[in-house]
């Protein structure tokens, strides 16, 4: 008797149950099939059918939880940036003192409100919150102190004109400017494509011959952020300006400031001519790896999700290293662990590189002061100060910008390199000026070890009343 066939009946037939057993199956397939097809079906519908709009957006609209209503992934990921604990071995959003972590700070802004108030940002839902509370905006200040850090900026840019608003007072702007960073900023309400809504990086990208219109989707993924997170200044004291005509590297920045003759800030001790970086994050990331290879911003920062079908991009703006599984590990294939050192290494390298920095220029700030406290001429400390105004954009480049150099790992190394070598060489012209003046000994150094002392020995180099550097 064969295996592969049911026994026979004494007539040669099949038995009774074959048929309907071979109906069953049949049928059984004929279902899951059909399943199966409609399963197919239905995510395919559900990732192609466009965002339900149950309420229509105005042009200017700054309310994040109206375009909440039309695209509700999006804005409940956005809302997670209320998170105020997140960290990273170098970063987060959590509540943080840069003054009181690192004193040193306080000698290399003194002279600017940085060395008074400096603390870490949070996330984009506190933007209004936190530059509203920091004492580095006093009565004095301008409109263009909100530019960055809302959704009403756009459409008052809109009324008021781009210059009027720059030039208004900025309590003056206050009850008008309510919500925070969010969609308005980067997307068009009509068709939810990404533009640029801040005059100053279409002004910055004219300058080098370019227009948003002509960027790729991709690129638009990372000049959103640009419209923020870059270098700018106050010309005239109030209209905003990203330095790029010269182009986005650290010396061609400086060769802009040089030309243009623009300052912070004076130094309080060695009355160097200082320019304070302001978070070059575009400008660092554009010379690394991740943008040569065509990876944007948000490709990292914002990676896409799904919930079923669903293709979204989180809002959630925060570090790759809070979630490296759905950030990292969709190019690198190494385990999250892995990822994680691998990134952090890098940063304690920069970050150490940043430190032997802040060591060197605080120490030419006191040498240059006490220069001149024997008697040396501004004309004969020029160059020493020179060298600390490069030396210290140099330094701040790196140091104002998110991610501890892991933007551009090799760039910010030689960036810090950099600001070492001229500040040592500054420290070298004052030992000279000082030993024409008979002083061979090193100029003594007060003790900045804490933040309170640190700032009452600017305060005392502020008040004219500083204390004596000579040996």
């Amino acid at each position: 008797m064969s295996l592969s066939t049911p026994a026979a009946t004494p007539s040669g037939r099949p038995p009774r149950w074959v048929g309907p057993a071979l109906l069953a199956l049949v049928a059984a397939v004929v279902v899951l099939l059909g399943l199966l097809a409609a399963s197919i079906m239905e995510r395919r519908w559900e990732a192609q059918q466009p965002a339900l709009i149950v309420r229509p957006l105005a042009e200017w609209e700054p309310d994040n939880a109206a375009w909440g209503e039309n695209y509700p992934r999006e804005h409940e990921s956005y809302l997670r940036t209320r998170g105020a604990t997140t960290r990273t071995k170098f970063g987060g959003s959590f509540p943080r003192d840069y003054l009181d972590e690192d004193p040193l700070l306080v000698v290399l802004y003194g002279g600017s409100a940085f060395s008074k108030d400096y603390r870490q940002a949070r996330g984009h839902y506190y933007s209004v919150q936190d530059v509203a509370a920091t004492k580095r905006v006093g009565p004095a200040a301008v409109g263009t102190c909100w530019t960055c850090k809302s959704t009403d900026v756009p459409r008052l840019m809109a009324a008021m004109g781009a210059k009027e608003f720059y030039a208004a007072k900025f309590d003056d702007l206050r009850p008008q400017v309510a919500h925070p960073i969010g969609c308005q900023d980067c997307h068009d309400p009509r068709t939810m494509t990404l533009r640029i809504t801040r005059p100053a990086l279409r002004d910055a990208l004219a300058a080098r011959a370019r227009r948003p219109e002509d960027a790729a989707h991709q690129e638009m993924r990372s000049l959103v952020c640009a419209q923020c997170h870059a270098e700018y200044y106050f010309r005239e004291g109030t209209h905003l300006v990203f330095p790029w005509a010269k182009g986005l590297s650290v010396e061609e920045m400086i060769a802009y400031y040089d030309e243009h003759n623009f300052t912070d800030y004076t130094h309080a001790v060695s009355k160097a001519a200082i320019v304070k970086a302001q978070h070059p994050d575009y400008e660092l990331y554009a010379s690394g790896i991740h943008a040569y290879r065509g990876v944007a911003c948000a490709d990292c920062h914002m990676p896409y999700r799904t919930e079923g079908a669903v293709k979204f991009t989180s809002h959630h703006v925060q570090s790759p290293l809070l979630d490296v599984a759905v950030s990292c590990a969709v190019c690198h294939r190494w385990s999250e662990e892995e990822i994680r050192a691998r990134v952090e290494v890098v940063q304690a390298k920069t970050a150490g590189a940043k430190a032997s920095a802040e060591k060197a220029l605080a120490a030419a700030h006191f040498d240059v002061a006490a220069a001149a406290q024997a008697g040396s001429a501004d004309a004969d400390l020029a160059g020493a100060r020179r060298l600390i105004r490069h030396a210290q954009f140099r330094w701040d480049y790196v140091a104002s910008s998110n991610g501890m150099g892991f933007h551009s790992p090799q760039e910010a190394m030689r960036i810090l390199g950099e600001a070492m070598k001229e500040a040592q060489e500054s420290r070298l012209l004052a030992a000279r000026l000082l030993a024409r003046r008979g002083v061979a000994a090193e100029p003594k150094h007060p003790d900045v070890s804490t933040r309170e002392k640190a700032a009452a020995v600017v305060a005392a180099f502020a008040e004219g009343r500083p204390p004596s550097l000579l040996p």
